[in-house]
């Protein structure tokens, strides 16, 4: 227990001076709210706009769960066929790198001209971003087995379907997770820009509002709400590998 407080407290406590100096900025400088409200008044602003933005909070968390389930499925079936059937990889590697060098601002209205203004467009765009960086991850970890064990495996005369389950799919989820992990951030950041250009309703669609609204507080406010949003999810995925993990051999993938 003391060991935990001795870690948190001191990024909570950089954060409180940060938070004090920055109410003391915006109060010796009398800066107007909507060029930079203080955090006094982004907090009374959150509790006046409490049930819109929680409306759209469920938005958001609900497309970004549903397209990084969606891409860390794509990135894990992509990743196990790449390895497994002989000469995928060096096929279709090069295409999936390609996928990653479209930005999403081109393909954000692309998608919503083809499939239009639902949460399809949202998903689909979530999973494109979220699923290279998972395959990627697990790929190389599938490639990192113990030469020894696979030579092993192959002398006593196991199939490339159980060298597959027994040692290079249990040796490439700490590469997984770190795959996941970097997937989560990506899931948010693109929930919040399919729903500025295509959604009525979602912490980017609130944003917009509000930049157009000039209400500099709210956008501060959604922009709190993502950060707590990101933590949360990035928090849950470090859970589960610690879990997941518990008792096995330290990997350097992790």
């Amino acid at each position: 227990m003391g060991n935990n407080i001795r870690k948190i407290w001191p990024p909570v406590a950089v954060m409180l001076f940060l938070l004090l100096s920055w109410q003391a900025v915006v109060v010796v400088f009398d800066i107007r709210p909507f060029v930079l409200p203080s955090p006094y008044v982004i907090m009374m602003q959150a509790i006046t706009d409490a049930s819109p933005l929680l409306d759209h909070t469920l938005a958001t968390l609900g497309v970004t769960l549903l397209g990084f389930t969606a891409g860390a499925a794509a990135g894990f079936v992509l990743a196990a066929l790449l390895h497994l059937i002989p000469g995928a990889k060096s096929g279709f590697y090069p295409l999936l790198v390609l996928t990653q060098n479209v930005p999403i601002m081109a393909l954000g209205p692309l998608l919503v001209l083809w499939f239009g203004f639902g949460i399809l467009p949202r998903v689909i765009l979530i999973i494109i971003v979220c699923f290279f960086p998972i395959a990627v991850a697990m790929l190389t970890g599938l490639m990192q087995s113990d030469p020894k064990l696979v030579t092993y495996m192959r002398m006593i005369g196991a199939t490339k379907r159980q060298q597959f389950w027994r040692l290079e799919l249990p040796n490439s989820i700490p590469y997984l997770f770190s795959g996941l992990k970097i997937a989560a951030s990506y899931s948010v950041i693109s929930a919040i820009y399919a729903e500025s250009i295509g959604a009525s309703k979602g912490l980017g669609y609130y944003m917009l509002l509000s930049r157009n609204g000039f209400e500099t507080a709210k956008i501060f406010c959604a922009i709190a709400i993502i950060i707590f949003i990101s933590l949360i999810i990035f928090g849950a995925i470090s859970l589960a590998e610690r879990l997941f993990l518990r008792g096995r051999t330290p990997s350097k993938g992790g």
